[in-house]
């Protein structure tokens, strides 16, 4: 009976691939730029106006976060065992203005004063509960309401001093209150901090923080209704935050990737593993295989999906290990755990493959040594010398990357080149072949990374970042797409999450076919 590579080119069998990188749940959602409606463009254009140009409303911080809101807070902090700050509030920060004193200071944000608490904060997973518990702020997926700055104040102060919450930490299982989890700002890190900043940075920090939200929510409420404005953050909520998963597991079972041989994913939660699992269409036609390690804390993992029918055994064992350990001595590679899944599987004709997914870090240099890592790990064990390597990443590669800090799209296709490897976009890729667009809007805490509304495209990040690798002997691409609406089509002038398509990466897909030469298919023939 044939088997191998000749018996899948004389069945005319051909492999379907798909990569995407599903994106972790964003907590904020007005952080980036959607594609959504005229009222939420107007609303986020009105909030960077404010903020490009406040005019006279550029006012004092006390007119916003008041002194007796400042006195509250300092008792309440002293009353924790903090020194007191009254004297960075009352000759400094009550006379500030709220846009170019507070907002706009760079300093401030070199200091990590108001995002750093921002961090901690914003959004806490809690042991026992689906459900995180939120800041009250405008930032994230608060749901209760914030139609003015008193109702905003009793609010946050009872959740930073008040709110006993059952966390995860390095020691186990803790009961902490949110101001319990701030960590000090270390001028050894940051070293715009003062020394005198360093000592008091905890109440300092909490300071920022509540000055930070309560402009926030002066701002909402003064170019928007409370209505208005709370309407469209729980339509964003709903669809982009809390129907995510779902919306992401739909795309994944529809018609376009149902019949997809492997799918490689990164990103994802492992609450996303279950679900899909749970889902009747996915957990039949997949196996839907995570890592060994999972990383449960930071929630980004590299999940691998093989069809069923075309893999019958599933994944034979994983090899994750075996590639981390195939690093260059001496060289520090930026992952973290979960960002590779590699494993290994048999198909339906007896071809041995290894099928990998990975999350490049932001700037992408992780990727060329996790690559290398791979075939090395191929070449050093004897096991798998004549399997077929079938990778999909978010390489996090740039069409114009900042030379030694980011990268380079093309670096990145000689990289593979030389190793003998091909992508669904060729030997050579195309730098315009973008497979990201998103910008950040003024609603985060780093405005020196907010993008005008008519500079979200020049100045956002659209890159060319995801690929499907593959032996250059033993696969010939037949036909590739990218997609960011779910339908195998692909807007190059949308910005992206939308309403209907939850992540900030495109889909990439690829139909390969087996290579005909004399090697290949003898190498079948050998199996």
């Amino acid at each position: 009976m044939m088997k191998g590579i000749a018996a899948m080119i004389a069945s005319s069998r051909k492999l379907q691939v798909a990569t995407w990188n599903v994106a972790a749940i964003n907590n904020n959602p007005f952080e980036y730029w959607i594609t959504y409606n005229e009222p939420y463009e107007k609303l986020m254009s009105d909030v960077e106006s404010f903020l490009e140009a406040p005019g006279e409303r550029d006012v004092p911080v006390s007119h916003v976060f008041g002194d007796d809101m400042f006195a509250q807070l300092d008792g309440r902090m002293q009353g924790v065992g903090w020194d007191s700050v009254k004297s960075y509030w009352e000759t400094d920060f009550r006379s500030r203005k709220i846009v170019s004193g507070f907002m706009k200071d760079k300093l401030l944000g070199s200091k990590r004063l108001a995002s750093m608490p921002d961090r901690i904060t914003n959004t806490i997973n809690v042991v026992g509960s689906d459900e995180p518990v939120c800041r009250p702020t405008i930032i994230n997926m608060y749901d209760k309401d914030l139609s003015n700055i008193d109702q905003w104040w009793t609010a946050w102060e009872e959740f930073m001093f008040d709110t006993p919450l059952q966390i995860k930490t390095k020691k186990g299982t803790e009961q902490q209150m949110p101001y319990q989890m701030l960590q000090p700002i270390k001028k050894s890190k940051y070293p715009d901090i003062t020394e005198d900043e360093e000592k008091v940075s905890l109440p300092l920090q909490t300071m920022c923080g509540a000055i930070f939200d309560a402009i926030l929510v002066h701002i909402m409420n003064t170019v928007s209704t409370p209505d208005e404005w709370q309407g469209i953050k729980k339509e964003i909520v709903d669809n982009l935050n809390k129907k995510k998963v779902p919306r992401t597991l739909e795309i994944l079972e529809s018609s376009s990737y149902i019949g997809s041989d492997i799918i490689t994913l990164q990103e994802v939660s492992a609450s996303f593993i279950d679900e899909a699992k749970n889902r009747p269409a996915l957990e039949q036609a997949f196996h839907i295989i995570g890592p060994e390690a999972i990383d449960a804390v930071r929630d980004q993992n590299s999940v691998i999906f093989l069809s069923k029918k075309t893999f019958p055994d599933g994944s034979s064992g994983e090899i994750t290990s075996l590639v981390e350990s195939s690093f260059e001595e001496g060289v520090k590679v930026p992952i973290a755990k979960g960002d590779i899944l590699a494993i290994t599987a048999t198909d339906q004709d007896g071809i041995p493959f290894v099928v990998a997914s990975f999350h490049g870090d932001t700037n992408g240099l992780a990727t060329k040594p996790v690559l290398s890592a791979i075939m090395k790990a191929i070449s050093s064990d004897s096991k798998l010398a004549d399997h077929k390597l079938i990778f999909g990443l978010d390489a996090n590669t740039y069409e114009k990357a900042k030379p030694g800090k980011q990268q380079c799209v093309m670096d990145f296709g000689k990289a593979y080149t030389s190793h003998n490897l091909s992508s669904c976009w060729g030997d050579v890729p195309d730098p315009k072949n973008y497979t990201t667009y998103n910008s950040r809007t003024y609603l985060q805490p780093q405005l020196n990374k907010a993008c005008k509304k008519s500079d979200k495209r020049s100045n956002g990040d659209v890159n060319p970042k995801d690929f499907i690798l593959f032996g250059k002997d033993d696969f010939d691409v037949e036909s590739m797409w990218k997609d960011n609406t779910g339908s195998k089509v692909y807007l190059e002038d949308t910005a992206f999450p939308t309403m209907t398509f939850p992540s900030d990466h495109g889909i990439l897909a690829t139909i390969l076919k087996p290579k005909s030469n004399d090697g290949a298919a003898a190498s079948g023939d050998e199996l």
